[in-house]
């Protein structure tokens, strides 16, 4: 009776998603703040300040990576610690909350219940809540050790850290890339690893695995030899992201190729592997191997756009998604050749979904345009450092061009405000548009007009 009087509950809030990704995501960033702001968080035995604790705390629960202060030399050990299980936290809290969304809108991913997406009947019992959370949990702790073991292998062979210090950094740097945080505890991020496949392949991989999505990844893990059964979602995530990271570090490196305080200095496969990792953090992960700042303004279009898309649906990424960018590019393309519905593949799209990627995209765009007219106001950077940095936070990547510390307090609260917004928004929102659907029982005479 106890288990059935939890049902329910479950399933109220399951209707209010904005409801329970708002409030708990925002718990969590309350609580990260208040131990962040604790003095024996910091190095120095002083309190860090609430603004510092709010930002850093932010950053973490919303697996952003932006800094206002060094970690490694500002956070003592408990710091660092509350900010990887913040990341923790916020990176599985993202996976099972979209998983559990994405199962009630397409009901796919093999759950017993077939569900689909229709308000009246939208429903998950407690054993399929149980399953989509432990699956998502085991495949994260799965795939965080993995890349946490060559990882220590790594820092203890190759850089003479000690085994104890060479597995915290592994597991910190594994929890942070597979969540694509992008926090790591160097001074200088990772640019003293650009040569080393070890360390930039390992995290590569975490990171686009992470951002893949749940529900692609465990498709692929179930049917992996047949393509021909895939879902629709896993053919427009692996395409996208694909031709994004191929022609992200094409452009990337060619541009820095000669650049001698970016790839100038390098070998060649050194300066391919830069690129390559240069391509994928974007999506939004937040690491560096590069010094972000002394990259070319054209680099910094580039990354803005990849940062933008972002990653897959119900992945740790932020972003409008691959499968939004996706859809939009399929309804260009059938508008282009006059045709009055979108095909893909073998599949019709609904109409509903791309109004919901329109709506995605264009609410994203404003936000964007606003928060960067007002960093402009509250700071003396120019245009392109301030629409990096706002498209940073908006698309949680975690990239900046080195003003992030400088902003005034204002643009520090605008920040945490785009973070917060940029990871739950288009969840929330997507969720909202898709589960709340009405079917209007009567139609009002058509009347076209003048478009472009």
């Amino acid at each position: 009776m106890r288990a059935r009087g939890r049902v329910p509950a479950v399933l109220d809030r399951l209707r209010h998603p904005a409801q329970v990704v708002v409030t708990g995501f925002g718990s969590a960033v309350l609580v990260g703040t208040a131990l962040l702001a604790l003095p024996f968080a910091t190095t120095s035995g002083e309190s860090a300040g609430w603004l510092t604790a709010l930002f850093t705390a932010t950053s973490a629960v919303c697996v952003t990576g932006l800094t206002v202060v060094d970690t490694v030399s500002h956070w003592s050990v408990f710091g660092e610690v509350v900010i990887a299980v913040l990341i923790q936290v916020g990176g599985l809290g993202i996976m099972t909350l979209a998983t559990l969304f994405t199962v009630l809108i397409t009901g796919r991913i093999g759950l017993r219940a077939r569900l689909f997406a229709q308000a009246e009947t939208k429903a998950l019992n407690m054993a399929d809540v149980r399953r989509v959370v432990r699956d998502v949990v085991l495949f994260s702790l799965a795939c965080e050790s993995l890349a946490a073991i060559v990882l220590t292998a790594r820092f203890a062979t190759g850089y003479g850290e000690s085994f104890g210090r060479a597995l915290y950094l592994g597991i910190f740097h594994a929890v942070s890339a597979f969540n694509n945080a992008g926090f790591a505890l160097w001074p200088d991020n990772l640019t003293r690893f650009v040569a080393d496949p070890w360390v930039c392949l390992t995290i590569a991989a975490a990171v686009i695995v992470g951002g893949l999505g749940f529900p692609v990844v465990f498709e692929l893990l179930r049917s992996w030899r047949r393509p021909d059964r895939w879902s629709l979602l896993t053919r427009i995530t692996l395409t996208v992201t694909a031709v994004l990271l191929a022609a992200g570090t094409v452009v990337l490196t060619i541009t820095e190729w000669s650049n001698p305080a970016t790839l100038g200095p390098l070998s060649g496969p050194a300066k391919v592997l830069a690129g390559f990792f240069a391509a994928v953090m974007p999506r939004t992960a937040g690491f560096n191997s590069l010094d972000i700042s002394q990259m070319y303004p054209s680099s910094w279009l580039v990354t803005d756009s990849l940062m933008l898309i972002g990653g897959g649906s119900a992945g740790t990424a932020g972003g409008i998604k691959v499968t939004t960018f996706g859809l939009l590019a399929f309804v260009v393309w059938a508008e282009m050749r006059g045709e009055s519905r979108v095909n893909i593949g073998h599949r019709r799209l609904p109409e509903s979904a791309q109004r919901q990627a329109v709506s995605l995209v264009v609410l994203g765009i404003c936000l964007i345009a606003v928060s960067t007219y007002t960093l402009l106001v509250l700071t003396p950077y120019s245009l392109d450092r301030v629409l990096f940095e706002v498209i940073s936070a908006f698309g949680t990547a975690g990239l900046s061009t080195g003003i992030t510390a400088d902003v005034t307090p204002a643009g520090h609260l605008l920040l945490v405000l785009l973070m917060f917004v940029g990871r739950l928004g288009p969840l929330t929102l997507g969720s909202a548009l898709a589960l709340k659907e009405r079917t209007r029982r009567y139609e009002l005479p058509e009347e076209r007009i003048i478009v472009g």
